[in-house]
């Protein structure tokens, strides 16, 4: 394994978000508020590894171009702030509004110290905002919601209205029982007990992270279903973090699962066949906006994996978040699909170079290969067994990130085991693999997004996702077509995102 001594920022990404000199990781309270994009994530405000969990800060008008804000939500001598969400109170129905103004509530998980009356429990706390989201004041009535556990946290909160009343809502997770807690609540603090959801599916690792939302299915408003999103560690389908998701019915106090494989815990030969966010290694916690206008639904993940989190060769800084990703639900063979697509912000002021069609049988190099891009390609299968890309390749051939597609068996391919520095941890060179399946015309679309340290791969127009962290040295930046057994043609757009420089 190559292992090679970064020059200061080497890696750092140019059109993902990542924090100037400290650590983050899971994003926490997304919500959008008077035309601006808050993301809040998992922070230590004092260094590069896992430690002191505070709420650090991000916001955007455009989901592309994020500023650095102060730490939102500091950790204190009692209380480390785990994930959480924040709502818009419209009604002011916390009382936390002043002046006519709603405010910003957020609802996080206090996972208490030694010494705090509460030590040893992970429980439910509320904060509040009314200078749109950047100076927060905590409740005194803190914790609003305890089962006096170790391991209950990530509250997601959103507004039900529906034909079972109107209210707040909460998912939450006990994460080692494999199960999704649901509470509701008229005022954000006094919170009761609604149902439980799971085991089910996945339970190769802890639970965590949980979303509830509506999608309307196939784009009709009149057929909406409700989407459980849940994230795992370890246990994912091509090793370490993931997260999955359930598809089914809310009545304002259950939901019911219909996709569900497995009852219970996991079925080790069915972990291909459930429903995953992503099948890359480095795409989790996913969680999704609150309060984005015109019911859009985007979804943001936090581009690492737990098996090597804190070792990945970044300095000062330690992990990214994911490009923010447009979700929608369709019906495919029969069965509701979600389909994630990058939001189409970021390419807003990009440049697409001309269409390039290649007949591809062994290795054809394409011009134009950059640090920073987006590729649009559509392969047409020949008689070649497999068929792919290579991005972010080395001069003399002998490294890069192999993206394959193999038509026979269905599967798409993601091969860094030579996309750069790999030996920084004995988990992380690896090949991940995702179903694929031709489109009706026989072919099949990738758009793929290439940044200093990451590869984002949205296949047949977001059926499939796959997200994985690379650390190649900034000079490997070759392009190259390749077939194996046979021949494939392609037909492909480089797209010039403008952000060549970190």
């Amino acid at each position: 394994m190559n292992s090679v001594t970064p020059t200061l920022d080497t890696y750092r990404p140019a059109i993902h978000y990542a924090a100037r000199n400290t650590w983050l990781n899971d994003p926490n309270g997304l919500v959008f508020h008077e035309g601006v994009y808050h993301l809040y994530y998992q922070n230590n405000p004092y260094g590069n590894v896992h430690s002191n969990m505070s709420w650090g800060h991000a916001t955007s008008a455009d989901l592309v171009s994020w500023e650095e804000q102060p730490v939102a939500i500091p950790c204190d001598e009692t209380e480390d702030i785990f994930s959480g969400s924040v709502v818009v109170d419209t009604g002011n129905t916390s009382g936390f509004g002043a002046d006519g103004k709603a405010p910003l509530v957020a609802i996080y998980t206090s996972a208490y110290k030694p010494g705090s009356p509460h030590q040893g429990t992970q429980a439910q706390s509320v904060a509040w905002s009314t200078d749109g989201g950047y100076a927060w004041t905590k409740y005194a009535g803190n914790p609003v919601l305890t089962r006096n556990s170790p391991e209950f946290r990530d509250p997601k909160v959103f507004r039900y209205n529906g034909p079972a009343g109107s209210y707040w809502v909460m998912v939450a997770v006990e994460a080692h029982d494999f199960t999704v807690l649901l509470y509701r609540s008229e005022d954000l603090k006094n919170w009761e007990y609604l149902s439980t959801f799971g085991p089910a599916n996945g339970t190769g690792g802890i639970w965590e992270c949980p979303d509830l939302f509506e999608l309307p299915l196939n784009g009709d408003a009149s057929a909406r279903i409700w989407i459980l999103t849940v994230n795992m560690n370890p246990g994912g389908p091509n090793g370490g973090s993931a997260g999955q998701y359930f598809v089914g019915e809310f009545d304002g106090a259950t939901f019911r699962s219909e996709t569900s494989l497995t009852e219970g815990m996991q079925d080790p030969e069915r972990v291909p066949d459930y429903q995953w966010l992503d099948w890359g290694r480095d795409y989790y916690a996913a969680v999704s906006f609150s309060n984005v206008p015109n019911g859009r639904r985007l979804m943001i993940g936090w581009m690492n994996n737990w098996q090597y989190a804190n070792h990945i060769p970044t300095s000062p800084w330690r992990s990214p978040m994911s490009l923010v990703r447009d979700i929608s639900l369709v019906s495919v063979n029969g069965q509701p699909r979600l389909i994630q697509q990058p939001a189409p912000e970021v390419k807003a002021t990009s440049e697409s170079g001309p269409l390039q069609r290649l007949s591809i049988n062994g290795q054809a190099a394409v011009e134009g290969g950059t640090a920073v891009q987006a590729i649009d390609i559509i392969f047409t299968p020949g008689s070649a067994e497999e068929f792919g890309l290579v991005v972010r390749g080395s001069a003399d051939g002998t490294a890069g990130t192999r993206i394959g597609i193999r038509p026979r068996s269905g599967e798409l391919i993601v091969d860094r085991t030579r996309s750069g520095d790999t030996g920084f941890h004995e988990a992380f060179p690896s090949t991940s693999l995702a179903p694929i399946a031709a489109r009706q015309d026989g072919s099949y679309a990738l758009q793929i997004f290439v940044d200093h340290c990451s590869v984002e791969i949205f296949a047949n127009d977001g059926l499939a996702t796959v997200t994985e962290l690379i650390f190649p040295d900034r000079a490997q930046t070759s392009l190259t077509l390749y077939s194996t057994g046979g021949t494939a043609d392609a037909a492909l757009q480089l797209i010039d995102l403008g952000k060549e420089e970190a």
